[in-house]
């Protein structure tokens, strides 16, 4: 994905007033059911509410730790502030994992993706009083059978006399 042309200038400028805004997504079929959260929960990592392509994005502290380089299968945490327990109360009450997805906006810009989006999936969620953390994960789709089906008889009984 290629970088917007103000994107790139804020990147290049010795100084730049812009700001680098990402947003956090986390979506699971079980979300629509609740009221309160509307189907997605939406965090911006900016001090005030940010409203992307139409969706409103809350103000919150979160962090992405990426992962080493030697890990084989790319594993990222994810820690986002508990403040008002919206989060670990949707994520308690769903049965398996969310979705989530990253994506950088630029102040000025909103609606505008600048990086991302990047999908992966919540696992290992712990929670306390202070954060929600929890690993991201890519799908590993080298570790996937190939092909994905056997071929036996009672599947493919054209191929055996």
């Amino acid at each position: 994905m290629t970088m917007s042309s103000a994107a790139v200038a804020a990147s290049l400028a010795q100084e730049t007033g812009e700001a680098w805004i990402t947003l956090l997504s986390i979506a699971h079929p079980d979300l629509a059911t609740m009221p309160e959260i509307g189907g997605t929960i939406r965090f911006a990592h900016h001090p005030v509410d940010i409203v992307s392509r139409g969706a409103t994005y809350r103000a919150a502290y979160f962090e992405v730790s990426l992962p080493d380089d030697a890990e084989e299968v790319p594993r990222v945490t994810l820690r986002v502030e508990n403040v008002d327990r919206l989060i670990a109360d949707a994520l308690r009450a769903i049965a398996s994992a969310p979705t989530v997805t990253l994506e950088v906006v630029l102040g000025s810009t909103p609606d505008v993706i600048e990086a991302g989006p990047y999908e992966l999936t919540l696992r290992r969620v712990d929670v306390d009083a202070v954060f929600v953390e929890g690993e991201l994960v890519y799908d590993d789709m080298l570790n996937e059978p190939y092909p994905g089906d056997s071929f036996t008889p009672d599947k493919y009984p054209g191929l055996f006399p």
